[in-house]
């Protein structure tokens, strides 16, 4: 017995079957896609399937500081779907804004081919959650967004800098990308903001470049 013939057998009894099937196994993949940040023991890096799992249960622990209504199982179904184009697309680095740029093209090819494993009804909805995310134009998708900013950031600061210091990014890097999380736990960024802060001071961030170094008085 194999992958193949699983699917041989599932589709004897129905497509509609298989093509489950089928997304399901091709979700496995994802198990596969490392990410920059480690865990927060520095063991290994994560993979995007574990990162997945991780978003949605901070957003289920962060839900009651969220600053708008949510409907939180709408927030977990975008964070579960949010990563699974990175299975054609890899993982872009946040702070790599030309990488990041050269992903856009690659995850919206990469959304079309994966969701339309599914029936077409399903990979409609499924898209539409993964566009949510991407759109941030719902108090759900802010949310999650939010809550995909946070989860890095707290592993980078229970290494020491984790991935920060590994990349060289600056402070005022970081404060860019993450400050979206204010868009949906304001309360939140002010204590992120502050870890940050103290990154530096405990020399664990680049400060931000002085923009008046070596020039004229």
């Amino acid at each position: 017995m194999n992958r193949d013939r699983a699917l041989t057998i599932a589709e004897n009894q129905s497509s509609e079957l298989a093509e489950r099937l089928r997304f399901i196994y091709e979700l496995d993949q994802l198990k596969n896609v490392l990410r920059q940040s480690q865990l927060a023991d520095g063991s290994r890096r994560e993979n995007s399937a574990e990162h997945s799992w991780h978003l949605a249960m901070v957003a289920m622990a962060m839900a009651p500081m969220a600053d708008e209504p949510i409907d939180i199982n709408q927030v977990i179904k975008i964070l579960l779907v949010h990563d699974v184009v990175e299975i054609d697309a890899g993982d872009a680095f946040i702070y790599d804004d030309a990488l990041r740029a050269e992903a856009e093209a690659q995850e919206e090819a990469a959304a079309a081919r994966i969701f339309g494993l599914l029936p077409e009804a399903q990979a409609k909805e499924f898209r539409a959650l993964w566009d949510e995310y991407e759109q941030r134009s719902t108090p759900e998708g802010r949310f999650a967004y939010a809550c995909d900013r946070l989860q890095p950031l707290l592993l980078n600061v229970a290494l020491g800098g984790g991935s920060w210091q590994n990349h060289g990014v600056t402070a005022d890097r970081v404060k860019a990308v993450n400050g979206a999380i204010a868009n949906g736990l304001s309360t939140v960024w002010v204590a992120a903001e502050q870890m940050i802060d103290e990154a530096v001071e405990d020399g664990q961030l680049r400060p931000a470049p002085d923009r008046h170094a070596g020039t004229a008085g």
